[in-house]
């Protein structure tokens, strides 16, 4: 009989701690010491291990038997491609014949043919043997049967074998391959697909038979004047009949009715009269005797009809092994659910029985186990008239009691929670301890009332902190969703409080800082505080903003406190600001006005996230675009047609009227002022998305910081160009004044020394002063005309126009006062004219300078072309100390190769020789082509 609780100082035992009689252990039967649920299932456990054996058994004899049908199904398989080969080797024997008796074009392309075919046949085989792993045999057949169909080729190809022995050899070949076929048909799992195994086996016999027929009466009827034996074919015809009648005996009735009317109709009818006609052995040749073309057409259409039925009996194999194997597997799987319900249904039936007896059990022991350890809320369902029903009622009157106590527990957590903390319980309808434990609680009710003032009072001031704040504020789980976030949130973002604390808070993160913030929350879930961590947020309206937070997580209560400042703008100005550093540095460092431009393109794309372009406003009206840029891969092949866009017109004809920034759809563009004049226009444009608000200014602001770097570079680019034209217009007067001396002077000076020498042969005294006289004018005029062609030389060699740069440069080495060494790499290839007269009189000034200053031995002079650029390298040793800077003839050379967008270096230190390095690109720099929009009027 169980005891009530006790309630002094020692708690009563456990149920599991009561203490048996010590009758020794050794004296408890061994049944006594299992529990009823074990006793029950070992009354079940005899009848449940026969059925799982005699269960186990049948599965594993059935599991034999679809192994061998499944074995026999792959066997099959391979078969039937194996049969294929055969009847490839049947068509190539006959080609080959054909081919040997009548070397036509078209027989020869016809054995080339079938021995692709049968080629392709063999791969096939060989490659469904080793897949379906039939064995090594099969495969080592199919390699063999290779080798010999390729020995047989090689003797065909040399005509070393007659039509007969040709016909026998390729017999012998598919002899093999039937015989394989055979092989692997000659398994007979039932009789039923033996039945088939044998019809097939039989029809392809009969198949070959009379391919074999048809290939010895091809030779006879080929063979005109001689007499026509029977011998041969007599016996593929006896053959043929026999596999014909075993065919007959295994076949279906819808098979024999197939080979019946292909035996008495076309065209086995023209193929048995062909037979009786040989088999009458007539002499002289009937008139009716078949030719050599209508046998081979009508043998042709039988064996094909012979086939046909082949391929039918083939599938009925198939079909048959397929029913097998799923009558077996059918069978089997049926035998397992019986078995299975049979066991299922046992099973259930002990367990049903285990649980009426036991269930009861249990619940008594939990309410006595709930009982000792305080637990009064457990209720026991079971409503039994015996002992254990007796014993659920007493727990029953128990758990009254409990519940009041509960209820009275809950109201005064109902009124906490509701903030009614002037509620008691009532202590007057309970006695002993459970009315002092009442009373204590409405004491402690009292304790709490005033805490809770308290509380109150704090969480205000800390609420109106919390909403005035102008940075962000939130508290956040680890499970990546925001508990309470701020006003200052919706104001950054623009969602609606409810949508923030809704949706998870990678939702409203940039997808490319995702995975960042992912391993932030992990490392401040796992209780490290993070400071100063940057991540982007998308706005409502699709624009990004930067934050920048210091977060603390409480990782016992699962949330992180976190504040954060928005600093969007202020890592704006830092982008632009190094974005502008780095255009100014490619305009300080000199490069090419065309890249300055395509830089500015691209720090434009860089910073908005679109493609981008630097256009220029022409005298004419139109616009030229200069340098172009993406921020995406898919915007690279449409940014000219961009500029062509309607949206992208109509923004360059709004700048244009309005002299500031403007937005057209997708494309923004600012203006670009140079000098307080329109120089161009600067257009951002994305091909897909909506440019954000506000891109316009962002454009315009930046534009107006880099409008002075626009304005050096273009001013670099019309320098450029200005220096070339002068350059250019320099050589075409030297060009000119050569000319006009050629044409002019040196014609008159030609003249008057023929009119002299004229006047020499009419004076009659050579001795005379008047000869004399004449003869010291002819030479002088004949100094005067040489002193003439070198200045005409000086202003532009003729040699250098007629032979080019080589024979030039060698000219100038032979005149040259010091030793010159020429090492020219370019052999006789000719350059632009302003290339070679460019480096003809950098290297004439250099040598002209070594002879007159540097006291040199020797100069080496270096020409080479390397990729695109004409490399030179003029090097003496002489005494140095050339500087450019100081005013020196470099200057102008320096001037004439930057003109054509090269570069000259010079290296002159004191004592050690002066060396001269110049670039000469082979093209010159020219504006290249750009698109072109006409502004809209």
């Amino acid at each position: 009989m169980l005891r009530p609780p006790s309630h002094g100082r020692t708690p009563a035992p456990r149920p599991t701690e009561v203490r048996r009689p010590a009758t020794g252990a050794s004296r408890v039967p061994f049944l006594a010491r299992l529990r009823v649920g074990p006793k029950l299932m070992l009354l079940v456990l005899l009848p449940v291990t026969v059925l799982l054996s005699f269960t186990a058994f049948t599965a594993m004899t059935q599991w034999q038997e679809a192994r061998t049908l499944r074995d026999f199904d792959t066997a099959i398989e391979v078969s039937f491609t194996t049969s294929e080969v055969g009847g490839a080797v049947a068509r190539e024997r006959i080609a080959a014949v054909e081919a040997r008796l009548d070397a036509r074009p078209d027989t020869l392309r016809a054995r080339t043919q079938a021995q692709r075919v049968t080629d392709d046949a063999l791969r096939h085989a060989f490659g469904e043997a080793v897949d379906r792993q039939v064995g090594s045999d099969v495969a080592g057949v199919l390699d063999s049967v290779r080798r010999q169909l390729h020995a047989l080729r090689v003797q065909t190809g040399t005509g070393s074998l007659d039509a007969r022995t040709l016909t026998q050899r390729y017999e012998v070949i598919q002899n093999k391959v039937l015989d394989t076929v055979a092989g692997l048909e000659a398994g007979r799992p039932t009789r039923a697909a033996g039945r088939a195994a044998d019809a097939h086996m039989a029809m392809l016999r009969a198949v070959a038979a009379t391919e074999s027929e048809r290939a010895e009466l091809a030779i006879l009827f080929h063979t005109p004047g001689e007499r026509r034996t029977t011998a041969a074919a007599g016996r593929w015809t006896e053959l043929e009949k026999s596999q014909l009648r075993r065919f007959r005996l295994t076949a279906s009735d819808g098979l024999n009715a197939e080979l019946h009317t292909v035996i008495f109709q076309a065209p086995g009818r023209e193929v048995r009269t062909v037979r009786d006609l040989l088999a009458a052995d007539t002499d002289p040749r009937p008139a009716d005797w078949p030719s050599y073309d209508s046998w081979l057409d009508d043998s042709a259409r039988y064996v094909d009809a012979l086939r046909g039925i082949q391929d039918r009996a083939a599938r009925e194999l198939d079909d048959t092994a397929h029913r097998d194997l799923r009558a077996i597997r059918a069978q089997a799987l049926t035998e397992l659910g019986i078995s299975l319900a049979v066991l299922t249904f046992v099973t259930l039936l002990a367990l049903a029985l285990r649980r009426s007896i036991t269930r009861p059990l249990g619940e008594v022991s939990e309410g006595a186990r709930a009982l000792s350890e305080g637990d009064l809320s457990y209720d026991i369902h079971y409503t039994g008239r015996d002992e254990l029903g007796d014993v659920a009622d007493t727990f029953r009157e128990l758990r009254v009691t409990s519940g009041r106590l509960a209820g009275e527990i809950r109201a005064m957590n109902t009124a906490i929670d509701a903030g009614r903390l002037c509620h008691r319980a009532d202590v007057d309808s309970f006695d002993g301890t459970w009315a002092q434990l009442l009373g204590g609680m409405n004491g402690t009710m009292a304790s709490f009332a005033a805490a809770h003032g308290r509380r109150r009072r704090a969480e205000q001031e800390l609420e109106s902190i919390f909403n005035l704040s102008m940075d962000l504020l939130c508290i956040s789980g680890v499970d990546g969703y925001f508990k309470r976030v701020n006003p200052a949130f919706e104001r950054t973002l623009g969602y609606p409080i409810e949508t923030l604390t809704s949706r998870p808070l990678l939702d409203f993160v940039h997808e490319e800082d995702r995975d960042k913030t992912r391993e932030t929350i992990a490392l401040l879930a796992s209780g490290t505080e993070v400071a100063e961590f940057e991540n982007r947020y998308v706005r409502a309206d699709g624009t990004e903003r930067w934050l920048q937070w210091s977060a603390r997580p409480v990782p016992e209560e699962g949330l992180i406190y976190a504040a954060a400042r928005d600093v969007t703008e202020s890592r704006r100005a830092a982008l632009e600001q190094a974005a502008l550093r780095r255009v100014a540095t490619a305009v300080a460092r000199g490069v090419p006005p065309a890249d300055v431009f395509g830089k500015v393109a691209e720090e434009v794309a860089s910073l908005l996230g679109t493609a981008a372009a630097v256009l220029r406003h022409e005298p004419d009206g139109s616009v030229k675009v200069l340098g172009i840029a993406h921020a995406r891969g898919d915007e690279a092949a449409e940014i000219v047609r961009t500029t062509r866009h309607e949206a992208a017109r109509r923004t360059i004809d709004e700048v244009a009227r309005t002299r500031s920034a403007a937005r057209s759809g997708t494309c923004v563009g600012a203006p670009i002022v140079v000098e307080g004049c329109l120089w161009g226009v600067v257009v951002a444009a994305s091909l897909l998305d909506p440019l954000p608000g506000g891109t316009e200014s962002r454009l315009a602001d930046f534009t107006e910081l880099i409008a002075t770097a626009i304005a050096n570079a273009d001013s670099r680019a019309q320098l450029a160009a200005s220096r070339a034209r002068v350059v250019a217009a320099g050589d075409a007067s030297r060009r000119r004044i050569e000319r006009d001396l050629h044409d002019g002077v040196q014609q008159r000076l030609v003249s008057l020394q023929l009119e002299l020498r004229m006047a020499e042969t009419l004076v009659e005294d050579p001795s005379s002063e008047l000869a004399r006289r004449l003869d010291q004018l002819a030479r002088g005029l004949d100094d005067t005309f040489q002193e003439l062609l070198q200045v005409a030389r000086g202003i532009h060699p003729s040699v250098l126009s007629r032979g080019g740069l080589g024979p030039a440069l060698r000219a100038l080495a032979r005149r040259c006062a010091v030793p010159v060494e020429l090492d020219l790499a370019f052999g006789k290839a000719r350059f632009p004219e302003q290339v070679e007269v460019a480096a003809y009189y950098v290297i004439s000034e250099s040598l002209t300078n070594t002879v007159k200053h540097a006291r040199a031995n020797v100069v080496t002079v270096v020409a080479e072309e390397r990729s695109g650029v004409l490399e030179l390298v003029i090097r003496d040793d002489g005494d140095g100390g050339a500087e450019p800077d100081k005013g020196s003839g470099l200057i102008g050379l320096i001037d004439r190769v930057e003109a054509i967008g090269g570069r000259l270096t010079v290296a002159s230190p004191p004592g050690s020789g002066t060396t001269l390095s110049v670039r000469l690109p082979l093209t010159p720099p020219q504006e290249e082509d750009a698109a072109v929009v006409q502004p809209r009027v």
